[in-house]
């Protein structure tokens, strides 16, 4: 077992509203806490701490309370902060959702997660909407952000004069968010996240990643997503720092608001970091206020780091998590220039860890000298998630006896306990930092008429992106183009799960108890690159 090479942390007994927001000073409450990326109009500490008091009145006189879910379809807007923390301040639980989701997929979220309401805006209203007839959530509870007739308004909720309720939750086990992972296999479940992890983990990363009040962070990570939730809608405003929200990538509009903004902390995940190491467009704009840029939802290559590093003039970190983390459990301090960019550098704060041999099961010790062999990598702390909603068996699958949930990813570690992740014993797909469960999409392929049998794995693309590719058995000869079917799926799924590469093949190897061979499959790409 290792640990952090940092002292532990004390991680306070409270909710995530209270550790973030109730000890801002009179100075603090003046500080600029967001700005809208796309019209520069600024929300100071004062207001969005008072718009969120008076949306968690306002659900509190609508009978929303501990034990409500509340489901949040929104782009990143300054308003999704007023209401995610809203939401957490009333005592209810939020269950954040992909806005790319298909009507199909939003509401087998509503349904999996409980949720009673809804909240979005008007650009995703059609959609949500839908969604929310077919899970039994009425209009009244479908709240358009930005207004739409029939539906309650972010306007209507802040008019309220009703008074801030007073909740009284247990921080360790009062779940409150519920985004949803696949986990280590299988269809998306949710990640019972409490007040306590939420707390925890930006109390461990906090100080390893390094914002400070004087830092304007670039929010384009998705609030939605478990990275974008922790280390901007939480640590950033812990850190008093000034979040800069953008509502969807553009290569274009990006580079100007860090320009225009003056952006110092940019939180990316690979593939932009491909853009700005090779684009030509990004000699166009000033990007001299970036001091780091930190990269995470999947793995970036050390020589791409180095390259953006070397062209932007900036330090560039890694780090590593899950959902069921919180989710950071590594990454590269930025005090650590020494740390290999190509690792995830070092444990956080507070937690354990292992190495497994993915043969015998049994620990893989820290080398006194050198790299340890490959295993699986274990993490135990405090914020690990209280497990998966409804599904006992899933989360015993994840967290053993001992606490230490099974990440599914194989590492090794040197004897400074520096971590680098080598490959996935899981078999999700990481399309830029979204996951992907190959059962889901073959399960929907199996459904179309000319299909008899099919497989799912990640492949690399040209930029070495990890995208789905489909191995499909047909009916029968020239039964369908590979065009047709990858359009088909497209119609059905959101954009990120998308099939971008079909071939046909005249079999899908299994095993003895038909267990798909990934491994075969994987092969067959490397004997015909």
């Amino acid at each position: 077992m290792f640990t952090s090479p940092y002292a532990p942390v004390v991680i306070p007994d409270e909710s995530i509203y209270d550790y973030l927001f109730s000890d801002l000073t009179e100075a603090e409450l003046d500080q600029i806490a967001i700005v809208d990326g796309a019209t520069g109009a600024p929300t100071s500490y004062r207001t969005l701490v008072s718009q969120i008091n008076r949306v968690a009145a306002a659900l509190a006189e609508r009978g929303v309370a501990a034990g409500t879910v509340v489901g949040l379809l929104c782009p990143n807007i300054p308003a999704f902060a007023s209401v995610f923390h809203g939401i957490l301040r009333s005592g209810a639980t939020v269950t954040t959702v992909n806005s790319l989701y298909t009507p199909g997929e939003i509401q087998r979220q509503l349904e999996d997660s409980g949720a009673t309401w809804l909240m979005t805006v008007s650009p995703l209203l059609a959609g949500a909407r839908a969604a929310a007839h077919a899970a039994g959530i009425a209009d009244d509870r479908v709240v358009v952000l930005d207004g739409a007739p029939g539906h309650p308004s972010l306007a209507d909720l802040l008019a309220t004069d009703a008074a801030v309720p007073d909740v009284s939750i247990d921080s360790a086990t009062h779940v409150a968010v519920l985004p949803f992972s696949s986990g280590t296999t299988g269809r998306a479940k949710g990640v019972m996240l409490s007040h306590r992890n939420l707390v925890a983990n930006v109390q461990q990363a906090r100080g390893l990643v390094g914002v400070v009040p004087e830092d304007r962070v670039l929010a384009l990570l998705p609030f939605f997503h478990i990275y974008g939730m922790t280390v901007l809608l939480n640590l950033a405003f812990k850190q008093r720092a000034a979040l800069v929200t953008m509502a969807k990538f553009d290569l274009t509009e990006f580079l100007r608001i860090i320009q225009d903004e003056r952006c110092s902390y940019v939180f990316i995940a690979p593939p932009i970091a491909v853009a700005l190491a090779k684009h030509p467009l990004v000699d166009s704009y000033d990007l001299s206020s970036v001091h780091t840029i930190l990269s995470g939802a999947a793995p970036l290559s050390g020589a791409l780091a180095e390259a953006v590093a070397t062209r932007l003039g900036c330090r560039i970190l890694q780090g590593y998590g899950m959902t069921e983390a919180s989710p950071v459990s590594h990454l590269i301090p930025i005090d650590a220039p020494e740390i290999s960019r190509d690792s995830v550098g070092v444990t956080i704060p507070n937690m354990d860890c292992m190495l497994v041999s993915l043969e015998t099961g049994e620990e893989i010790p820290l080398p006194s000298e050198g790299v340890s062999g490959p295993g699986e990598l274990l993490v135990r702390g405090p914020n690990v998630m209280l497990g998966y909603l409804g599904n006992d068996q899933a989360t015993h699958e994840t967290i053993d006896a001992d606490g230490f949930l099974h990440t599914g990813d194989v590492a090794t570690v040197n004897a400074q306990g520096v971590v680098r992740i080598v490959d996935r014993s899981k078999e999700l797909i990481k399309y830029k930092g979204y996951q992907i469960a190959p059962a889901e999409l073959e399960a929907l392929l199996l459904s179309h008429v000319h299909v008899a049998d099919v497989a799912v794995i990640g492949v690399q693309d040209a930029d070495g992106q990890e995208i789905p590719k489909a191995f499909i058995v047909a009916v029968s000869v020239d039964a369908v183009a590979a065009e047709v079917l990858m359009e088909w799926v497209a119609e059905r799924v959101a954009p990120h799960k998308k099939v971008r590469v079909v071939e046909f093949i005249d079999v899908i190897p299994k095993s003895a108890s038909g267990k798909i061979l990934r491994k075969d499959l994987r092969a067959r790409e490397v004997a015909g690159a």
